[in-house]
């Protein structure tokens, strides 16, 4: 059985040249099609949005909020159309989509709308206390997809 339709779950990470590779490859031998899907999270790390928030400050925490976010919009979309061109030019249908919000739902929300056979995403391989307050996306993905999921192994990266 090989898999028609791939989602490739990307970070921007240092991971994300060798989880874009392996996609790659993988439909290559597949004839498969590919969707390139980044998450950009709703509160960066570090970021505190609750503190000290009252009246002006509020509306300058909202407004340096909402600059980060076209930034960062910005730049998914110039670095999710360059690995899509490169997957076209190899001859691999690819498109690609970005979601603001939680990655490993979002992850398991666009698998199963795409209609994707199989979900390839990187782990850092956090462990113990790391891993939870910062999160699995891939564990969350592992359990929750409703298709195989393919966790393509990385380096620890905080």
């Amino acid at each position: 059985m090989g898999y028609q339709k791939i989602l490739v779950a990307l970070d921007r990470s240092s991971q994300s040249d060798a989880i874009f590779e392996n996609a790659l490859l993988t439909a290559k031998q597949n004839n498969a099609a590919l969707m390139l899907f980044y998450c950009l999270p709703v509160v960066e790390p570090g970021m505190t949005p609750y503190s000290n928030l009252y009246g002006e400050e509020l509306i300058n925490f909202s407004q340096s909020l909402h600059a980060k976010l076209e930034k960062d919009t910005d730049e998914a979309r110039q670095w999710l159309s360059e690995y899509c061109q490169k997957a076209t030019e190899q001859g691999v249908p690819t498109e690609w989509d970005y979601k603001v919000g939680e990655a490993g739902r979002l992850i398991c929300e666009v698998a199963h709308t795409w209609e994707a056979d199989l979900i390839i995403i990187g782990r850092r391989g956090l462990r113990g206390f790391t891993e939870m307050f910062l999160g699995s996306v891939s564990n969350y993905v592992i359990h929750h997809s409703r298709c195989s999921v393919l966790v393509v192994q990385g380096t620890k990266e905080l």
